[in-house]
């Protein structure tokens, strides 16, 4: 959970969906799966967008080009000082969101000694992270609401979990 997000329900909180309600187990399993498998993918490219954010601040505070040890520590680093160890299942040749200020932000040539091109690419990151972070807030609370039916479904009939295990 990233800082300023709010809590999500706890599990013991679940409530059945009554949008969900008409999904078989499998469509509400699979249902999850996909939104899972998206906010994956949403949170690799807040974590390149953040990335990105980092090297310009960097880079225009340096008086030299950045060293690989450079990078390392910036890239390692949380500004919390924790570094960044999150398991990523996203391949770097996945396509970027529907985010045209993400786009340009890759191929643009920045010069870190202009502020107003600095405050330029900082003001559309910012503006793209935000896009992100609302979209991946929404993702959160379609998965919890899933959950939250998947476990009401499993307190009522606990076998229904049993079809995950598979025989053998």
């Amino acid at each position: 959970m990233s800082r300023g997000e709010p809590r999500r329900r706890p599990v013991v909180d679940a409530m059945s969906s009554e949008l969900l309600a008409g999904l078989q187990l499998d469509e509400l399993r699979s249902y999850r799966h996909r939104l899972e498998a998206e906010e994956d993918r949403v949170s690799y490219w807040r974590r390149l967008v953040h990335a990105r954010l980092d090297l310009l601040a960097a880079e225009s505070a340096s008086d030299h080009p950045l060293s690989v040890d450079d990078l390392v520590r910036i890239l390692g680093d949380t500004g919390t000082g924790g570094t960044r160890r999150a398991l990523v299942s996203i391949r770097a040749a996945d396509p970027l969101p529907e985010l045209p200020e993400l786009a340009s932000m890759w191929g643009d040539e920045i010069d870190p000694r202009d502020p107003d091109q600095v405050a330029d690419a900082v003001e559309r990151l910012t503006a793209a992270e935000q896009q992100l972070t609302t979209y991946r807030r929404a993702l959160h609370e379609r998965i919890d609401e899933a959950t939250a039916e998947l476990i009401t479904r499993y307190r009522a009939n606990p076998s229904a979990a049993l079809t995950l295990i598979p025989e053998g």
